[in-house]
């Protein structure tokens, strides 16, 4: 297929001289900052063919299917609208001198609901744009009709597996703040270009985290160049996600930078309660988040009520109040009321400086990023003072009673106490395991959080893409 994009979207305003960084991007006033500058009139699959664009390979179609060991289904890292995605590794077997590394290829599905003008919005974005919180674009295939994407390998996998998975997984309140402000930072780059890139399908399936889960965005299929001029918003097709697209945008079909904030405020509201977008498992008046949730932001004892349990006493009073009076902003039905992404990262910054998330921040450094809810130990003091009460009632139940007018006497049958526990008690080496508050109420054992489904993959319910509404 032809180019996605028109040259006449990419013609920018003439703007004073800025300085420009030898990556290509203009620095912002705060140094810590890098600004997309002018994207390069987007090519066409012929184009692409022949030259692309900078560091980014042109791999081949032998290339990647070596790199994914002839796209083995024990490879298979996930599944979407725009195909599988494949884990890989490219080195010195697959490309004479290229240095070993770790990559996901994703393969278009040509009978998917994404084709080649998603394929190319990747490539001309990603293949231009760079950012510590977007995921790198290493290379791609256009060989024939192979459409393969080949990135960074994100070793946590998505927000999305780490929130909802079906098992008791708790991620701190310190790591989900740290996600929310890289994926805003993410966000505010793709705001502050010469003409702003609007996302378009900002979830958490598309938040990716690396191993020290710093977020970056992924998934730039229906990304779109935002208004310029005297423009408002860009008029196009609704295209997302079902529960995060901007109310706005579904009815009328103008997109802005605004339309991010509020996908940014859903998926925030999914960390700080820990529930899906959409659930139709729930009570009916509960199945739409934001329409449950956002009255209750704002009403302190209410929202201590529904913040996710699995987080408590993680986070300060001040600071929850203050996250989430700012997804009840990104939440506006009203565009104008919503924040720009760049007043989010402030946010984000502000509370995270505060002294008391701080020294909350210290505490939880400790147990680390991530547990399960593991088994209550017991001190090795309390089981030792245990088994000593023990000792005494074993020992005397073996005492034999003289005989009476030559005739032995009855031993009385005492039966050996197993931990010195009435029965109605649980013993101390079996504690039950505390479901989430997700779960259907059933205790699990570590078998239970450790097995898998029975064709031998973790079943969660797939995303409800809108492609036209």
């Amino acid at each position: 297929m032809g180019a996605c994009f028109s040259q006449e979207e990419h013609r920018l305003q003439s703007r004073p001289a800025e300085a420009v960084g030898p990556d290509g991007l203009r620095k912002s006033k705060s140094d810590s900052k890098a600004i997309a500058s002018v994207l390069a009139p987007p090519k066409d699959v012929v184009d692409l063919q022949v030259e692309g664009y900078g560091n980014v390979n042109i791999f081949t179609y032998d290339e990647l299917r070596a790199a994914t060991k002839n796209f083995r289904p024990d490879q298979i890292l996930g599944e979407g609208g725009f195909g599988v995605v494949y884990k890989g590794v490219i080195d010195e077997n697959v490309r004479a001198g290229f240095p070993s590394r770790q990559v996901a290829v994703k393969e278009l599905n040509p009978e998917g609901f994404q084709g080649d003008k998603e394929w190319l919005a990747e490539v001309n974005y990603l293949g231009q744009l760079s950012h510590p919180n977007l995921v790198e674009l290493i290379g791609y295939c256009c060989e024939g009709s192979h459409r393969l994407l080949v990135y960074e390998y994100m070793a946590c996998g998505s927000l999305e597996k780490h929130l909802f998975r079906r098992v008791c997984l708790n991620m701190p309140w310190s790591t989900r703040m740290k996600i929310a402000l890289g994926a805003a930072r993410g966000l505010e780059y793709l705001h502050g270009a010469e003409r702003s890139i609007i996302y378009r399908d900002f979830k958490t399936s598309n938040i990716l985290l690396d191993a020290d889960y710093n977020a970056k965005l992924s998934d730039f299929g229906l990304a779109r160049t935002g208004p310029s001029g005297d423009q408002t918003h860009v008029s196009t097709r609704v295209m997302g996600t079902y529960g995060y697209a901007a109310p706005e945008y579904v009815m009328t079909g103008h997109l802005t930078a605004r339309s991010d904030v509020y996908g940014f405020g859903v998926v925030l509201l999914e960390m700080i309660i820990g529930r899906r977008a959409v659930d139709k498992s729930r009570p009916t008046r509960e199945h739409n988040l934001v329409d449950w949730a956002r009255p209750l932001l704002v009403h302190n004892r209410k929202l201590f009520r529904i913040i996710d349990p699995r987080m408590e006493g993680q986070y300060s009073t001040k600071a929850a109040i203050e996250v989430a009076s700012l997804a009840y902003r990104c939440l506006s039905q009203n565009p104008k009321g919503r924040p720009t992404m760049s007043q989010v990262v402030e946010t984000f910054e502000t509370v995270q400086n505060m002294p008391e998330c701080q020294d909350i921040l210290l505490q939880n450094s400790i147990t680390g990023a991530v547990t399960l809810y593991e088994v209550p130990k017991e001190p090795a003091e309390s089981v030792e003072k245990e088994k000593a009460k023990q000792e005494p009632a074993v020992k005397t139940a073996a005492v034999p009673q003289p005989p009476v007018n030559g005739k032995p006497v009855p031993q009385s049958r005492r039966t050996r106490p197993g931990n010195g526990r009435s029965k109605s008690e649980p013993s101390l080496e079996c504690k039950m395991y505390i479901p989430s508050p997700d779960s259907d109420g059933q205790q699990l054992g570590l078998e239970t959080l450790e097995s898998p489904s029975r064709n031998g993959s973790m079943q969660d319910p797939p995303d409800e893409d809108l492609y036209k509404i």
